[in-house]
């Protein structure tokens, strides 16, 4: 098994613990939180190897000698080690520097994004990460606050939001802030941008007969996802041969096994807050789509 979004190695645990022979190769981006896994997957060193960089990346140099994974696990929400010990402003909930980097080594932290971009594009990059209404209000007033300095804190990022929208949007369950913060993130770690050649990597590595299983958090990423799978499963090759999944010259590539996303019931999500969004989608690979086998 791949986890291909190890954190602090939830997922894993569970899989080691129920299925004794299982191995898993545990990637993460973040070189920090995969110490936190390794320690909590002590108990399994000799079933789990770790790849620290991002899943795309693997999947692209996968050696062709190496056995090809049974199964594939794509979790695209942010840890709670990341909201909550990384310090790297995630939460509005404490005041920390807008750094927002998985991979804290590389690329730009949110509170460069916010002083270099202007109004109408950091406008833009709110609405189309996180479909916030309040885009425009919010970005002239983050322009009229950089004017008189830089905006470097999470918490004054929040309390600009906040004055930004309307009072009721003030009373909700989410937190105003929330949205501004999700696009900002997406934007520095380039969510959205790297799903497609993530998702297209793991099918391909993927052994037929194996499951892919992709669980989201947002409606654009789940988007992404579904459309994805329904594209694959109407046919994404040609093989002259004939099969039980062949049209034609077209076959589908994998077969969708939850027409309709598996979410949260009420007692996880009581258990489990922050799984109240969470959607999981699962294939099953039919076919290799090079050679149509």
């Amino acid at each position: 098994m791949v986890d291909a979004t190890l954190g602090e190695g939830g997922h894993a645990h569970i899989f080691l613990s129920r299925f004794p022979d299982l191995k898993i190769i545990g990637i993460d981006a973040d070189s920090a939180i995969q110490e936190v896994a390794r320690e909590r997957l002590r108990e399994f060193a000799g079933r789990i190897q770790y790849y620290s960089g991002w899943a795309q990346d693997f999947f692209a140099g996968f050696p062709r000698d190496m056995k090809r994974p049974d199964t594939i696990l794509i979790d695209l929400g942010v840890s709670f080690y990341h909201y909550e010990r990384s310090g790297r402003g995630f939460s509005f909930r404490k005041d920390e520097y807008l750094d927002m980097r998985i991979d804290a080594s590389r690329g730009t932290s949110a509170a460069e994004l916010l002083t270099r971009l202007p109004e109408r594009e950091l406008a833009d990059l709110l609405y189309k990460n996180a479909e916030e209404r309040f885009s425009r209000r919010i970005a002239r007033n983050i322009a009229a606050a950089r004017s008189r300095g830089t905006i470097t804190g999470s918490a004054a990022l929040a309390e600009i939001v906040e004055r930004s929208v309307p009072p009721y949007c003030r009373r909700g369950k989410a937190h105003s802030a929330t949205k501004t913060f999700q696009a900002l993130r997406i934007a520095v770690n380039g969510e959205l941008d790297r799903l497609g050649e993530l998702l297209e990597g793991a099918l391909k590595v993927l052994a037929v007969g194996g499951r892919l299983g992709v669980i989201t958090f947002h409606s654009l990423e789940d988007r992404i996802v579904k459309n994805f799978f329904r594209e694959k499963n109407r046919g994404g090759c040609t093989s002259p041969g004939e099969s039980p999944i062949c049209e034609g010259n077209t076959c589908r590539v994998l077969e969708i096994l939850t027409r309709k996303p598996v979410v949260p019931a009420g007692e996880e999500i009581r258990n489990n807050p922050a799984s109240r969004s969470a959607k999981l989608r699962v294939v099953e690979k039919m076919l290799d789509e090079d050679d149509g086998s």
